[in-house]
C-alpha cells in the first residue's frame, strides 16, 4: 500500500507520522511546497495552481490514496482535484466543525485556521450546516504557519490567542491547519484545561481504512 501526503510545509510530516503508526507496512510518500509556504494568505486561484503542481509526483507514483494534509489546499482545491483526477482517491483535511458543537458545554468553540480556510466556501458551508447553534471564535493565526515553518513561534503567540478564546468562553478548540499539530501540546498548556483540542488524525486514519477497504 502506498500513501501519498501533501502539505504546503512541514505539517504533512506530522500527518504522515501518525499514518505510519496506523499503517506500519505502508509506503509513505511525502511532498511539500516549502518554496511557496504559507498557502493561507494567498488567493484561491494561486492556491489551486500550486496544489495541482505540487501533487504531480504523488500522482505519478500511483498512490493508493493521496492525503491533502493542508486545510487551506483542501478548502480551495479538493473538489477540482477529484474532478480532474477521478481515478485517484483523495482525502482532504477540514476543520472539525461537525463534531465540535456536541463537545461544547459553553456553546462557544474556537477555530485556529489560516485566512484562506476561514473565508473558504467549504468552511463556511460547514459552519452553516453543523454549527448554527454555537458561537465560533476565529482568532488571528495568520502568521502562525510561517513562524512554525521557521521555528520562530513562541509561547507568547500561543498564549495571546489562547487568552482570547478563553475570555470568549470557548471550551473547544479546533486545529484547522496541520502546521499547528507541531505545537499541539503548547496550545493545550496555554489553554490550561479550560478547553479541549480537536484535530483530525483519527478521522484521517478511519477514512484511509474506509477508502482502501482495510
Amino acid at each position: 500500500m502506498r500513501i501519498g501526503v501533501f502539505d504546503s510545509g512541514i505539517g504533512g510530516q506530522a500527518v504522515a507520522r501518525d499514518l505510519q503508526k496506523a499503517f506500519p507496512a505502508a509506503e509513505m510518500l511525502i511532498v511539500d511546497d516549502h518554496e511557496h509556504v504559507p498557502y493561507g494568505t494567498r488567493d484561491s486561484e494561486e492556491i489551486l495552481e500550486l496544489t495541482v503542481a505540487a501533487i504531480q509526483p504523488l500522482l505519478n507514483k500511483k498512490c493508493d490514496v493521496i492525503v491533502i494534509a493542508c486545510n487551506t489546499a483542501t478548502s480551495v482545491a479538493i473538489e477540482t482535484l477529484r474532478k480532474t483526477y477521478p481515478a485517484q482517491k483523495f482525502i482532504g483535511l477540514e476543520p472539525m466543525v461537525k463534531p465540535a458543537p456536541a463537545q461544547s458545554k459553553s456553546g462557544v468553540i474556537a477555530v485556529y485556521a489560516t485566512p484562506a480556510t476561514l473565508k473558504s466556501e467549504r468552511y463556511n458551508h460547514a459552519k452553516q450546516l453543523y454549527a448554527k447553534n454555537v458561537k465560533i471564535v476565529e482568532p488571528d493565526c495568520s502568521d502562525w504557519a510561517t513562524l512554525i515553518e521557521d521555528n520562530k513561534i513562541d509561547r507568547s503567540h500561543i498564549a495571546a490567542v489562547a487568552k482570547q478564546c478563553i475570555d470568549a468562553s470557548a471550551d473547544v478548540v479546533i486545529l484547522g491547519c496541520t502546521h499547528y499539530h507541531w505545537i499541539k501540546e503548547e496550545i493545550k498548556q496555554a489553554l490550561n484545561g479550560k478547553a479541549i483540542v480537536l484535530e483530525p488524525t483519527d478521522a484521517i486514519v478511519a477514512r484511509v481504512r474506509e477508502l482502501l477497504h482495510l
